[in-house]
């Protein structure tokens, strides 16, 4: 779809002769969005689009199997943006929005679904990202995941690092192995998040969410509380400090399965990441902990398939076999990758390794694999076996 029908282009247009909304004594700037914003939603939904950018200067923008697609229509302009995308904040929000010039927040609209924002400023003027979240928790087949997440589901103790770039379904990876573990254990989960994406609800296991910003100041606290309230599963949205990766760390040493995520590219670089963030006084300690706690890393992307409609993950998944651990603790970090591609039978594959299955399957192009892949002589050799 290179641009969209006229309908969009009518919402934009019609946005400021929107009869401002009521709003509560919030001393926040007055709206006049809130339906216009539901009418954009309910098109981005329709259109399949997983993102909607709202910017001034420019139309309407959503996300469409990952290509960036322009709506056609009038450019936003800055009360445009302020109209649509204030009225999504409560006070607090907006307060941090005023400090920090940046908020994340989640949000429902009755009968059309709940969505993830960033609003935040560029250039002078309110900008914003929103996510169109799935209406269900998405399963480990829905996503198109190999089986080894599901046996990765069924550890008790270590720490799954989700990792990969902006965008790329960490999130939902989360969201499926958490729900996978609710299902079939009796067990007490706890989620860190900011914010809240994905609502689960008590089933087999007593499921407890956590917002830092709202239940919690910051994610290392949360991590040190909840490790006296008797958990068995411990989701981490984001490892962003070194308090807290040494507090996760620590709980996956203690008894506890640990599920967080970073944004590197791969297992090695997860490995790097981490010791990276303390002194180098410290970091012997730490890679000490890694090779204790870890227990997988899963690096994932998500490719555009063959007939654009739909996207596939390549996923590379390290297994902290024995050997691994070796390396990690000898500082061995760079003989990594030649592990994963040796452990298939240990249920390991390099991302060059997942892309050229994909390809092999027709799923993906052999194009679309070799723009997404780190190696590329490597990927070749795959792709001429």
């Amino acid at each position: 779809m290179a641009v969209f029908d006229d309908e969009l282009a009518q919402i934009v247009a019609d946005l400021n002769r929107v009869a401002p909304g009521s709003r509560q004594a919030q001393q926040l700037p007055s709206g006049q969005g809130t339906a216009t914003l539901d009418q954009l939603l309910v098109f981005a939904a329709r259109q399949g689009a997983s993102d909607v950018l709202l910017i001034s200067g420019v139309p309407v923008s959503m996300r469409v199997n990952g290509a960036l697609t322009p709506a056609a229509g009038p450019a936003l302009t800055a009360e445009d943006t302020r109209n649509l995308l204030l009225p999504l904040l409560v006070p607090k929000q907006y307060q941090d929005l005023q400090q920090n010039k940046s908020v994340d927040l989640c949000f429902t609209r009755e009968g059309i679904g709940r969505f993830r924002a960033n609003v935040h400023h560029q250039r002078g003027t309110l900008a914003g990202s929103i996510r169109l979240l799935p209406d269900k928790i998405p399963t480990l087949e829905s996503l198109h995941l190999p089986a080894t997440l599901r046996r990765l589901a069924e550890s008790r103790q270590g720490l799954i690092l989700i990792t990969g770039p902006t965008g790329c379904g960490k999130s939902s990876t989360l969201a499926a192995l958490v729900d996978l573990i609710n299902a079939q254990r009796r067990n007490h989960i706890v989620t860190i998040e900011d914010p809240i994406e994905f609502m689960h609800a008590n089933r087999s296991s007593i499921v407890e969410q956590i917002e830092v910003g709202t239940d919690s100041p910051d994610f290392a606290s949360s991590v040190r509380g909840i490790l006296r309230q008797t958990p068995d599963v411990i989701l981490v949205g984001e490892m962003r400090d070194p308090e807290t990766i040494a507090t996760v760390l620590t709980a996956a040493e203690t008894g506890h399965l640990v599920l967080s995520t970073l944004h590197t590219n791969d297992a090695a670089q997860s490995v790097s990441r981490i010791l990276d963030s303390f002194p180098a006084g410290n970091q012997p300690q730490i890679r000490q902990q890694i090779s204790l706690a870890l227990l997988a890393v899963i690096a994932q992307q998500l490719i555009p398939s063959t007939n654009d409609r739909e996207r596939y993950p390549a996923v590379e998944i390290m297994i902290a076999t024995h050997a691994v651990r070796n390396l990690i603790r000898r500082g061995e970090d760079h003989q990594i990758h030649s592990a994963i591609g040796t452990g298939r039978a240990d249920g390991m594959i390099t991302m060059e390794q997942s892309l050229a299955e994909l390809v092999n399957a027709g799923k993906i192009s052999r194009d679309a694999a070799l723009a997404h892949c780190f190696r590329l002589e490597e990927l070749r050799q795959y792709l001429h076996g």
